[in-house]
């Protein structure tokens, strides 16, 4: 994703990972905001539900979306 695109999520691929990432509210159907990356390209910075919220790249590569 670059920067300021916006997709919805429709999933998720790793099921331990996705009960944290539903409680910090990536819901499917949610819109999903890609801010920036950090210098060194991890943390990635995300806006959902009203929140700014950084994740690992491992992180945010097991949340499904749609374009």
């Amino acid at each position: 994703m670059v920067k300021g695109e916006t997709a919805i999520i429709s999933g998720f691929t790793d099921e331990q990972l996705s009960v944290k990432l539903l409680e910090m509210g990536f819901l499917p159907g949610t819109a999903v905001r890609f801010n920036f990356t950090a210098p060194f390209g991890d943390p990635v910075c995300v806006s959902v539900s009203g929140y700014d919220l950084s994740l690992r790249l491992e992180e945010a590569s097991t949340i499904s979306i749609l374009n």
